[in-house]
């Protein structure tokens, strides 16, 4: 968790790794029955992208007694997928005096950080990103035994690629894949990046988990399928025509971050809450693509997927 402070206004960070970010002024913190919360809401994407994780969160506030216009109210602020607009958006929030900033991912979640002075004090829920983005590697790999060469779809405008990359590219080298990486930072620029990559050579490709691709899930899909390669990525990929998904549940983490609100609300100190984890994790299979790419899946990976889409 991270306390910060600007212009008076005290803040304390709640951290969810590539996920949720929750900023609770100092003010929330005192207990009072009739004070209207303000909740600042920071998104990457769009209402149609990441409205529905923001409804989960509301979700969970609901099931804690909290009625939304009477009891808290959200401020929204999109950026549409445009990273640079992120800390001017951030910096109207913290001038709303909002009681809480809630974000996700990397890039919104350090815009929020550096849009003040920061004391450390760090809590939430967190994942190991990099990992689960080379588990996806292994999960492409067992369903195409014979894959060689896997190209990673990172976006320029995510500093936290690096990391993710390495670790992806660590995993391939156990496994037997050579990893490329092709870089992106729009949707006018994806075609030319789809024909890096089957210029490189890569037999598929692997979505990195960025709020950008999570918008552009379909025609990333639509992209893959027409240059013929299987593709992985995050659940939504494989839901809207992407050959697999593997991810974190993100409404499940989104619904459970009402409970750190809560308990902030209620009087707890950020410090004081334990770090916690995502507790579910889906494999998605979609069976409508591979017969499109003419591939078979193997019968173990059917077993083990929680949802196949045929």
């Amino acid at each position: 968790m991270r306390a910060i402070q600007s212009r008076g206004f005290a803040a304390a960070m709640l951290l969810t790794a590539a996920g949720v970010l929750l900023a609770a002024t100092l003010a929330a913190h005192a207990q009072s029955s009739t004070k209207v919360h303000r909740i600042g809401f920071l998104g990457t994407t769009s209402p149609k992208t990441h409205g529905p994780f923001l409804n989960a969160f509301r979700e969970g506030m609901k099931e804690r007694g909290y009625v939304e216009g009477k009891d808290f109210v959200i401020e929204t602020r999109w950026a549409e997928s445009d990273y640079g607009r992120l800390p001017a958006l951030a910096a109207e929030l913290v001038q709303l005096k909002v009681d809480l900033i809630l974000t996700h991912g990397s890039p919104a979640s350090r815009a929020a950080k550096e849009t003040t002075s920061s004391i450390p004090n760090v809590t939430g829920s967190t994942f190991f990103f990099p990992e689960l983005n080379a588990k996806r590697l292994e999960i492409l790999k067992e369903t195409l035994p014979g894959l060689k060469r896997v190209a990673v779809l990172l976006n320029d405008e995510n500093r936290s690629n690096v990391v993710t990359f390495d670790a992806m590219a660590n995993t391939g080298r156990t496994i037997g894949l050579e990893v490329v990486q092709v870089s992106t930072r729009s949707p006018e620029d994806f075609e030319r990046a789809f024909g890096q990559v089957k210029s490189s050579g890569a037999d598929a490709v692997a979505i990195y988990e960025d709020a950008l691709f999570v918008a552009q899930a379909g025609r990333l899909a639509a992209l893959a399928e027409r240059h013929r390669l299987p593709g992985i990525g995050f659940r939504e990929f494989a839901d809207l025509g992407g050959l697999l998904g593997f991810g974190v549940d993100f409404p499940d983490v989104w619904k459970r971050a009402a409970g750190f609100v809560d308990r902030i609300f209620k009087g707890a100190k950020p410090a004081d809450i334990p770090m916690q984890q995502p507790e579910k994790f889906d494999t998605v299979v979609n069976l409508r693509t591979a017969k499109a790419l003419q591939l078979t899946i193997p019968r173990r990976v059917l077993l083990r997927a929680d949802k196949v889409i045929e």
